[in-house]
């Protein structure tokens, strides 16, 4: 609202003969009720506007069956599996791991992506094996950070890894690990 203020003041008077003398008025704005209608546009915009929404990963998951014949089968020499240990270490092996080879195909690597990190290893395993029949089969012990598990998993969407699976680590694996911990990654 609007206020005229009707005080005398201000203004120079001429002096002489014939002039009359007159009242200057001057306007004077109320900027109250504007605070009011700012706090109304700022709640207006803030329930009309919507929030950054989260961002997630998408995963596609297999349907669950009984029967095993339905489900999903991978091929042998096209597996890949990654072990995550504790302090950053990551042991992998390609197809099943048997008594027989033990020594010659589990190894152990890092996050890095050097000639020993794991993306390398996963790169050249995917170069070897055709695209359609390749898996990577991940596997956290208890040890491991859930950091690990998001950077392996950055590392699948990194290398465009179509087909991976996380699942339950064996007790048999796990004790590999654990003496392959503690003899120092050899």
């Amino acid at each position: 609202m609007a206020e005229l203020d009707t005080s005398s003041g201000g203004g120079h008077k001429k002096k002489g003969p014939g002039v009359k003398k007159s009242k200057k008025m001057s306007t004077r704005v109320d900027l109250t009720p504007m605070v009011d209608l700012g706090f109304l546009l700022l709640t207006f915009f803030i329930f009309t506007t919507t929030m950054s929404l989260p961002t997630s990963m998408n995963l596609f998951l297999p349907k669950d069956t009984d029967d095993p014949e339905q489900q999903n089968k991978i091929k042998d020499n096209s597996a890949l599996t990654v072990l995550l240990g504790k302090d950053n270490n990551v042991f992998y092996y390609e197809g099943m791991l048997d008594n027989a080879n033990i020594s010659t195909n589990f190894r152990s690597s890092n996050f890095g992506s050097g000639e020993d990190g794991i993306r390398t290893v996963i790169l050249k395993k995917k170069r070897s094996t055709d695209e359609k029949d390749f898996m990577v089969v991940i596997k956290p012990t208890d040890e491991c950070t859930y950091k690990n598990v998001v950077d392996i998993l950055d590392e699948m969407t990194i290398n465009v890894v179509k087909r991976y699976a996380m699942v339950d680590i064996s007790d048999v694996e796990a004790q590999l690990v654990k003496a392959t911990e503690a003899a120092g990654g050899q």
